[in-house]
């Protein structure tokens, strides 16, 4: 009597030649990076879907064309249900620092976020962020631990005193996450200008393309090539 295959007759065993538990747990993680697998299909295929509708004009230099892609971007991560750079920033920060027990350790490792990111604190804040600790620190003589709600509050307090001192208000936070997104956009625009003019270097160089012209990378229609 032949043996049934576990699942769909893919599987490289059968129920039969192995452990229940082993078997089952094969079957769970096949299912699951099949599932991963259709998940970014599916979010490529609506990108793709996005980008060949719209004309993308390849000129950092100007800014409604850098306006016009992060509009365009924006438009890709919410069909594609996809993270912002300020919500993938959140979340790295969440992760990173959900097990951090001080406060100190907390902002050390949120400029590490930052310059990971690419990110330049223009403002000096972070300096004057661990100058607002080491007050709150040298009142508390020790340590400010995150569960310390009284220390805590204090330390929050000061921040809100640079926030202010800055002219940082929490109602224009939508305003910087725009400017945010304008300045990755404009990023991404002069490394693909870049790389246009890279890729027809390396044409150029072939003798059937010698004569031809460089092309100016604006007047690309990037939907041609995807």
């Amino acid at each position: 009597m032949p043996i049934e295959p576990f699942y769909n007759r893919s599987m490289l065993f059968h129920s039969a030649s192995l452990p229940k538990k082993l078997a089952a747990l094969l079957f769970l993680r096949e299912m699951m990076l099949k599932n991963i697998f259709l998940e970014v299909k599916k979010k490529f295929d609506t990108a793709m879907e996005v980008l060949r509708a719209e004309k993308i004009t390849i000129d950092p230099e100007d800014p409604a064309a850098v306006t016009h892609y992060a509009k365009v971007m924006k438009t890709v991560r919410e069909k594609a249900d996809l993270f912002s750079e300020s919500q993938r920033i959140q979340y790295t920060i969440q992760t990173k620092t959900q097990d951090i027990p001080d406060a100190r350790t907390y902002l050390l490792t949120l400029k590490e976020i930052r310059i990971k990111r690419g990110l330049t604190d223009e403002l000096g804040a972070e300096a004057m962020m661990m100058d607002a600790l080491e007050k709150v620190e040298k009142d508390l003589k020790k340590p400010l631990m995150r569960n310390d709600k009284k220390g805590m509050a204090v330390l929050l307090a000061e921040f809100d005193k640079i926030n202010k001192k800055l002219g940082i208000r929490k109602e224009d936070l939508p305003k910087y996450e725009e400017q945010l997104e304008l300045k990755i956009a404009k990023a991404q625009l002069e490394e693909l200008h870049k790389e246009c003019y890279e890729a027809m270097d390396t044409q150029k160089k072939r003798e059937e393309f010698k004569d031809e012209d460089v092309i100016e990378p604006k007047s690309l229609d990037i939907r041609n090539f995807i």
